[in-house]
């Protein structure tokens, strides 16, 4: 993984956006905007890019994102059901036509049995199909694991928009 495969990633992604006129939007809570900041050093990225929401909290999550507190407190802020709505709330709050999102435990700390350090959601809303979720776990220390949801996020996105 390198920030040169993370900008090609960026750079294809654009392309395809820029292409079908579409604009993109993210919310993201584990890896702290470092999503929307690979996009944006993309040069002509603002006229594919709208926003980026950083919700780390729970609580920006609730304020930000229109995420019920219930659905925090039965699922958890890492989950499928929260990154989904991550990306449909994110959509829904821009002029995007692409939402996506990521939730997860970067650690060193946070993580459970259940959800070790590592575990991170992956969201996508479109107007045009149903909303997806995926998840992954990855290993290695706090930045590793930024850095591997970062890039994994942008390969999954353009494998979802240059397969459909």
């Amino acid at each position: 993984m390198s920030n040169k495969e993370i900008q090609a990633l960026a750079e294809s992604l654009g392309q395809y956006l820029k292409k079908n006129e579409c604009y993109l939007t993210t919310a993201e809570s584990c890896t702290g905007g470092g999503l929307a900041y690979a996009i944006t050093a993309i040069p002509g990225s603002s006229t594919w890019f709208d926003r980026g929401f950083i919700t780390y909290s729970n609580f920006s999550k609730q304020t930000i994102l229109d995420i019920p507190e219930d659905a925090l407190k039965k699922y958890g802020a890492v989950s499928q059901e929260t990154v989904l709505l991550m990306a449909q709330n994110a959509l829904e709050k821009s002029i995007a036509d692409i939402g996506l999102s990521i939730t997860g435990i970067a650690g060193p700390t946070g993580g459970t049995s259940e959800k070790p350090v590592g575990t991170v959601y992956f969201g996508i809303a479109q107007k045009s199909m149903p909303p997806q979720a995926t998840k992954q776990q990855f290993t290695g220390n706090r930045e590793s694991i930024r850095q591997q949801s970062i890039q994994f996020c942008l390969h999954w996105v353009n494998q979802i928009l240059y397969l459909k």
